[in-house]
């Protein structure tokens, strides 16, 4: 093509439907301008949820063995099976789903739950209607206007027409008002949530299981954050009876091991589970496995299953306790200010409120004053305005430096 030169091809009308740029490269935009204002300035990230701490030795040397392998004529490994490595796949049913009924053929791995959360999406089409958590995780509702299901944008709502928004705020203890949720077809469910850190009870779980039996629709839970429940609230929506008919759940090691940049995660879908013409939606699902990506990465799988094994769990363990104290001491901070903070007990955030605030303005109002980075509330849907979420992620003297920073700025709200 000539300089300047457009084809002939329409852009997809979905595209256009997507509200800016996505939350986080936002962020990351706002956070180099304030680097290049303030070049010599000491910059805490406590944004994006992007693990820190190192991944434990036993998991890495086996994923470094299974790279060493590959130079050799015995350890030599191409393509794998689309759906995942046998071993590890029985090694997940086994470790996370145990005693729920969970076979190993319903466990598809991946690279990634943000990666599955759209190829859930393309199994489901673009007829479906969604219902979200408000707030939620970006992604639901991105991937909802990129598939064609969300409808026109209203302003004044800052909603998407043909999108259900559950409200999911402190005075109904983050868990929507089903009694008052239309039917929808979909219903996106992550427990704990991300951004509030809320861990449904098991009688909240059941509640949404039985709310989807009645009205035919399935459930797609995300569980990526399960590991760092610590208060008995279930881990998988699977503890749930009759959960396997109507439920697909996405997970993650991401989260649970370090592995943001290791990639690597799963998705169950339930033979139960089905259509409305009986067909199953496993059959389904492994074709666009099949279709649409080569498997996951065997080195990023060898450090799976060492993830698993008694001595890995051990470790990482210990590591999911750091970040959980972290979060704490940030909770800690904002409640010794007067100022409410949620989350941290069974997560790696705290969601905090600036009652009448706008949330963007909070951001830009702390990165400017303390040179700290966190997350707009709204970003995660209009029920996040007035909120900011403030990851866990980091050392140790990250976490009390920016403890100091924002007690210096809010000493005066006590």
């Amino acid at each position: 093509m000539h300089a300047g030169q457009r084809s002939k091809v329409p852009r997809n009308v979905n595209m256009e439907n997507l509200r800016g740029g996505y939350l986080f490269p936002e962020i990351a935009m706002r956070e180099l301008e304030h680097a290049r204002k303030y070049p010599h300035a000491k910059l805490i990230r406590l944004g994006i949820g992007d693990t820190t701490e190192p991944i434990p030795h036993i998991i890495t040397s086996a994923m470094a063995e299974q790279a060493l392998a590959l130079s050799t004529v015995r350890g030599y490994r191409g393509y794998g099976d689309e759906q995942g490595n046998q071993e590890l796949r029985m090694a997940i049913a086994r470790a996370m789903y145990k005693d729920m009924g969970v076979k190993w053929e319903e466990v598809f791995v991946s690279d990634g739950a943000q990666c599955d959360i759209s190829r859930v999406q393309m199994l489901l089409g673009s007829r479906v209607t969604v219902a979200v958590p408000d707030p939620s995780f970006p992604a639901y509702v991105d991937s909802s206007i990129i598939l064609g299901q969300a409808g026109k944008f209203e302003e004044e709502t800052r909603k998407h027409q043909n999108i259900v928004y559950m409200r999911c705020y402190p005075d109904n203890n983050f868990f929507p008002d089903l009694e008052n949720t239309p039917r929808t077809d979909i219903i996106f469910f992550c427990s704990p949530n991300n951004p509030t850190g809320a861990a449904a009870t098991r009688s909240q779980l059941e509640q949404l299981v039985e709310f989807a039996r009645a009205n035919g629709s399935i459930i797609v839970h995300d569980s990526a954050y399960s590991a760092y429940i610590s208060d008995g609230s279930p881990r998988s929506i699977f503890e749930i009876p009759g959960a396997k008919e109507v439920a697909i759940e996405i997970s993650s090691f991401s989260k649970f091991a370090g592995f943001t940049g290791v990639r690597l995660g799963w998705t169950v879908v339930p033979e139960e589970l089905s259509y409305s013409n009986g067909f199953p939606a496993i059959k389904d699902f492994n074709r666009i496995v099949c279709t649409c990506f080569n498997g996951a990465s065997n080195i990023a799988q060898a450090g799976g299953l060492a993830c698993l094994s008694p001595d890995g769990r051990q470790a990482l363990n210990k590591v999911i306790e750091f970040y959980r104290d972290n979060a704490m001491i940030l909770v800690d901070a904002f409640e010794s200010l007067g100022i409410k903070a949620y989350g941290g007990k069974n997560s790696p955030y705290a969601w905090v409120h600036f009652p009448g605030s706008s949330s963007w303005d909070v951001f830009d109002d702390i990165l400017e004053k303390t040179h700290i980075v966190t997350v707009p509330g709204v970003g995660f849907g209009p029920g996040g305005e007035e909120y900011l979420r403030v990851s866990a992620f980091g050392n140790r003297e990250t976490m009390l430096e920016a403890s100091k920073r924002l007690k210096t700025l809010y000493n005066h709200f006590k």
